[in-house]
């Protein structure tokens, strides 16, 4: 088959041997019962080695397409490569809906779970929580399905590809609801010192925008829930205030990144739509950018989110000329022995880069001392120095899913480079 030779963002050029784009999950099945090495390729938006190989490269985009509603467990069934942005208008129209989405429709739902990517807000979960099922090919080609609730569960959904291949999840739904998306400019840093958790919990779904150069926030994108009267965040009855938390309403619509037109983002302004056309930032019809960029994002308490802000501030002279823009957001503790988010409450601080590596290199050793005293977790997918051991020693788990691996990937077939120096043997 023909891919794609390197990531999304071209900082990554994929050494592998062989690529494969399976046509069946009968086809699949050989492919990795005969490789000595294998990994799996999903939209290619990670932005290290995660998914590199010397051996056998995979797409599963070609697996037979799935999607397979149960009204009555409240759960659908999809075929691992299929992207969020063409799920959710089938969801919607059956009147469902997922509990949250990434700020790119353009995502894998296998590879976002398989990483910890996540959307933002203080009781939304990252996306893997709403995984119930897993179905996968493991090292010697057969199809196991691991379920909420059997032992392996919590290690084998955040598993960055190092079990097997997953060609099915099955999601838990929630009915569908409305959401309304209104942009604030120019938050005082000193009131979202003072108020961090008031404001990151005053909509479903809130993102802080920040170039890093003032002692300002550049924006805040609330989405707030409607349609049922209970749901968390909701403003009945009234339109946003011109002036919220010292911030003042966008007089029209914004791109996160300064200087980029509006038209691929998703509509503001307050105007109702459709829960998947309002809780990503961009539209699934619009390339949110050519990808020109490098990504990294730490995740620490939500408890050490002002002093964490604070000692990244302390450093801004350093990430400012760097960055294309930064994002924090808010992620629910889970119970996912490898997502950034295990068993705490989250702030997750986001950074767009210029894509300049060797800059980029440079400035990540200052974000990460910054970030240092509180256990910083790097996300899976994206640019980041952290140490092995530093970052083992923040995961409680990790020598559980060390012999997760073990036990189902003896030989090493799904290791590569960037798995053996997180997870080495023995």
């Amino acid at each position: 088959m023909t891919v794609a030779a390197s990531n999304w963002a071209g900082n990554i050029t994929f050494g592998a041997e062989r690529f494969h784009e399976p046509g069946s999950i009968a086809e699949l099945r050989r492919i990795v019962a005969d490789s000595r090495s294998l990994r799996v390729l999903g939209t290619g938006h990670s932005f290290n080695a995660i998914a590199d190989t010397a051996g056998d490269l995979v797409s599963v985009a070609g697996l037979p397409r799935a999607v397979e509603l149960d009204e009555r467990a409240g759960t659908v069934t999809v075929s691992a490569g299929m992207r969020y942005g063409e799920l959710v208008e089938e969801l919607d129209r059956a009147g469902f809906a997922l509990h949250n989405l990434g700020s790119l429709p353009h995502i894998s739902v296998a590879g976002a779970c398989a990483t910890g990517t996540h959307g933002s807000g203080v009781a939304n979960g990252c996306l893997a929580t709403a995984v119930r099922a897993v179905e996968l090919v493991t090292a010697d080609g057969a199809l196991v399905t691991i379920e909420r609730g059997e032992a392996h569960f919590p290690g084998s959904v955040v598993a960055l590809g190092a079990l097997g291949v997953v060609t099915r999840l099955t999601l838990d739904v929630v009915p569908a609801f409305e959401v309304r998306q209104w942009v604030y400019e120019g938050l005082p840093t000193a009131v979202l010192r003072e108020r961090f958790d008031e404001i990151m919990a005053a909509a479903y779904s809130v993102s802080l925008f920040t170039s890093w150069q003032a002692d300002r926030i550049d924006q805040v994108w609330l989405k707030r829930r409607g349609g049922d009267p209970g749901a968390p965040g909701t403003w009945q009855g009234s339109d946003a205030p011109a002036a919220w938390h010292g911030a003042a309403l966008a007089d029209g619509p914004r791109h996160p990144v300064p200087g980029c037109p509006p038209e691929p983002c998703t509509t503001q302004l307050g105007v109702s739509g459709r829960w998947h056309t309002r809780l990503p930032h961009f539209r699934l019809d619009f390339t949110p950018s050519s990808g020109a960029e490098l990504q990294s994002e730490y995740f620490v308490a939500r408890a050490d989110a002002v002093a964490a802000f604070d000692a990244l501030d302390a450093v801004r002279e350093r990430i400012a000329p760097v960055l294309q823009i930064g994002e924090i957001r808010t992620v629910a503790a889970d119970g996912l022995w490898l997502s950034p988010a295990y068993e705490r409450d989250c702030v997750a601080f986001h950074f767009t880069w210029h894509p300049d590596a060797a800059a980029v290199a440079d400035v990540l050793k200052a974000v990460e001392e910054a970030l240092s005293p509180f256990a910083a977790r790097p996300h899976w997918g994206k640019v980041f120095s952290t140490a092995p051991e530093v970052i083992r020693a923040s995961y409680p788990r990790w020598e559980d899913f060390r012999g997760l691996l073990g036990e189902f990937d003896p030989a090493g077939k799904f290791r590569n480079e960037f798995l053996a120096r997180h997870f080495p043997v023995g």
